[in-house]
C-alpha cells in the first residue's frame, strides 16, 4: 500500500500515527507530495478527484480517501480494534469533533497563506477559530472519561488535532480553560508515534 501524504497535514498525521500504533509500518509506503487547494499535485488528483490528502493506494482495489475511511480500512487490516463495537458511536463522534477542529484550523491557515493580504477576512478566521474553540471546550467538558480509557482512533484524532493547533495557531492558547484536556494531551503527545510524526 502507498500513502499519498504531506507531513504537515493533520489528517495525514492522524493516519501516520495510527499506522505506527498498529504496527503497519512495513506494509505502507509513504509518497510525499507538495500540494495545495490552488495547485493540486497530479499524484493527489489521480488518487482522489477532490484533490485532498491523504489518499491510500491499495494493491487490490481503487484508491481510498479521506482520513476516516483510510483509518477504518487500516484498522480492519491490522485487526487492532481501534473502532471497538462496544463504544463505536462515541469513538466516531469524538473523531468527528477532532476532524472538525482540524478543518477549522486548516481553513485559518489557508486564509493566511493562500489568499492575498488585501483579500483576507479576519471575520472568517475568527469564525473558524470559534468552531475549533467550541469543539475543544466540549471535549474538555464531556469526553475526558473516554480519553482516559483504552487507546482507540478518537484518541489519535484528538491528539493530532490539538498538535496541529499548536503547530499553526499556538498564539490562540487553546489550553486556557481546558486544564483536563491540556494535561491529557501532554501525556499523549509524548507517545513514540506522536514524536515520530512531528512536522518539521
Amino acid at each position: 500500500m502507498k500513502l499519498i501524504m504531506s507531513p504537515t497535514s493533520p489528517f495525514v498525521r492522524k493516519v501516520r500515527v495510527m499506522i505506527l500504533e498498529t504496527g503497519l509500518t512495513d506494509r505502507v509506503q509513504e509518497i510525499e507530495v507538495s500540494t495545495t487547494p490552488l495547485n493540486t499535485a497530479p499524484e493527489v488528483a489521480a488518487a482522489n478527484p477532490i484533490g485532498k490528502i491523504p489518499a491510500l493506494l491499495r494493491d487490490e482495489g481503487p484508491a481510498i480517501y479521506d482520513s476516516r475511511v483510510i483509518t477504518r480500512y487500516l484498522d480492519a487490516q491490522a485487526g487492532c480494534g481501534f473502532y471497538p463495537d462496544t463504544r463505536i458511536w462515541e469513538v466516531l463522534t469524538l473523531e468527528a469533533s477532532a476532524d472538525a477542529i482540524m478543518e477549522a484550523a486548516v481553513a485559518m491557515t489557508y486564509e493566511a497563506r493562500l489568499r492575498p493580504e488585501a483579500q483576507q477576512s479576519p471575520e472568517i478566521v475568527e469564525a473558524q477559530w470559534q468552531k475549533a474553540a467550541r469543539a475543544i471546550s466540549a471535549i474538555n467538558a464531556r469526553w475526558m472519561s473516554h480519553l482516559a480509557g483504552p487507546l482507540d482512533m478518537s484518541h489519535i484524532a484528538v491528539g493530532c488535532a490539538l498538535a496541529y493547533v499548536d503547530f499553526r495557531h499556538d498564539a490562540r492558547g487553546w489550553r486556557n480553560g481546558n486544564d483536563a484536556l491540556a494535561a491529557w494531551f501532554a501525556g499523549f503527545d509524548a507517545r513514540d508515534s506522536m514524536q515520530a510524526t512531528v512536522p518539521e
